[in-house]
């Protein structure tokens, strides 16, 4: 039995028992043939998601390669199944049709513009997977995979609408073509965004300029965290109090911003802070302070070389010490300073291998700033602060044994203390 006779079968079959009309069995054979279509797709349909659903998953779940399993997460055997449905239902449509040729036609336009929308489903599903795929590499896992799969789906989405065009309107493929070449200022207006921010990604990617999980500081959009995910329009930080800030990608080529990759990739966070002290606390030390500050254990040493070098120069040049500021003098700001040169170069939480200095900057209104210029071994931001606070917490409670003061503005307590003391109700 040929494709037309079996097309026909319920036409013969209704026209044999004499009770419907030539014109009635047509309609009738048409109707019979598409129902038993439809449920021959839906069977089938069944069937291979069953198969796609059931017997791959298990097969993916026992192979030793994860890409298989991806497929499984992604749908993509679901969608191929759901295309290989659409593709039957589109072969048997004319036999199922057979006296209907005209009206096979659109049914057949309506199929072939499911199948291209399922299809670029069933490429988006085949993308996602080598997304996946690749993030199980170190290699890739702070790469802009997603800006690239977005540029990817556009294409496919631009060419997928010109294609559904064609077969809608039945117009040669070329001629869309054309008439897009002479439409592509409008389409760069449209997707002006698109082209800046896949113009951006690649330059981000190529300069290597951010990474996911780089830690970037940019003032301008009040984003300071980590970033994790990086698309065509935008990139997305999440700042340490866990809210979302959005960057647009070409701002990232643009504008300025502070990447700390090359902080988590050293040996060290760096400490950079200042103490003020106040200038009228620095004075010159007097053998009593000298023997006073021999005792303290990290300058021991170096206040016993330098008094010998002192009194060995001043005697040498005859200097007359009945004025202390004759000849040369050790201060107590300057053994100070030594001594927290000494207390951070053996602070077990500082890294020595990196640039660690004590420097004096120039003096203020409040006060000369001693800076602490080191690096902490641990980098985690909860961990470097707790290392920077027990150093200065040390070196503000040393200063009063080296008689130096800390500059601190004065409160409303202090000047009502000032204004209550016996001095001033006595000049009162």
């Amino acid at each position: 039995m040929d494709s037309d006779s079996l097309a026909k079968y319920f036409y013969r079959l209704l026209k044999s028992s004499d009770v419907v009309g030539d014109s009635t069995a047509t309609y009738l054979n048409a109707f019979i043939n598409t129902i038993v279509l439809l449920i021959l797709g839906f069977v089938i349909y069944k069937i291979l998601r069953n198969i796609a659903e059931g017997f791959i998953t298990k097969v993916a779940a026992k192979t030793k390669t994860s890409l298989d399993d991806y497929l499984v997460k992604n749908k993509v055997f679901v969608y191929l199944s759901n295309l290989a449905v659409l593709f039957l239902i589109y072969e048997l449509i004319p036999l199922a049709l057979v006296d209907f040729a005209d009206s096979t036609i659109y049914f057949e336009k309506l199929l072939k513009v499911v199948m291209i929308l399922v299809f670029i489903w069933t490429f988006r599903s085949v993308l996602m997977t080598f997304r996946d795929y690749l993030r199980t590499f170190n290699s890739f896992k702070d790469k802009p995979i997603e800006s690239y799969i977005q540029v990817f789906m556009i294409i496919c989405w631009l060419v997928g609408i010109i294609i559904v065009f064609s077969v809608l309107t039945g117009q040669p493929l070329i001629q869309f073509l054309t008439a897009l070449g002479a439409f592509s200022a409008v389409l760069l207006l449209i997707f002006k965004d698109t082209i800046l921010g896949f113009v951006a990604s690649i330059q981000v990617t190529v300069n290597d300029t951010v990474r996911l999980g780089d830690w970037i500081t940019m003032e301008k959009y009040a984003a300071d965290g980590d970033v994790f995910e990086i698309n065509l329009a935008s990139v997305k930080v999440r700042n340490f109090d866990n809210t979302i800030t959005t960057i647009p990608t070409y701002y990232l080529i643009s504008d300025s911003f502070k990447n700390w990759r090359g902080m988590s990739n050293s040996g060290g966070r760096r400490i950079k802070r200042s103490i003020l002290i106040k200038a009228n606390s620095i004075k010159f030390l007097t053998e009593h302070d000298i023997e006073r500050l021999k005792k303290i254990s990290l300058i021991t040493s170096y206040i016993s070389e330098k008094e010998s070098e002192v009194n060995t120069y001043n005697d040498s040049h005859k200097v007359d010490k009945s004025l202390q500021i004759n000849g040369r003098n050790q201060t107590n700001f300057g053994a100070f300073r030594v001594y927290v040169d000494h207390y951070l170069a053996q602070h077990p939480d500082l890294n020595p291998d990196m640039l660690m200095m004590t420097r004096q900057l120039p003096p203020t209104s409040e006060g000369i700033p001693l800076e602490v210029y080191a690096f902490s071994k641990d980098k985690v931001w909860a961990n470097y602060e707790r290392v920077m606070a027990n150093i200065f917490d040390h070196l503000l409670a040393a200063t009063p044994y080296f008689e130096l003061e800390c500059f601190e503005k004065p409160s409303g307590k202090d000047i009502l203390n000032l204004y209550n003391s016996p001095a001033m109700n006595s000049d009162s």
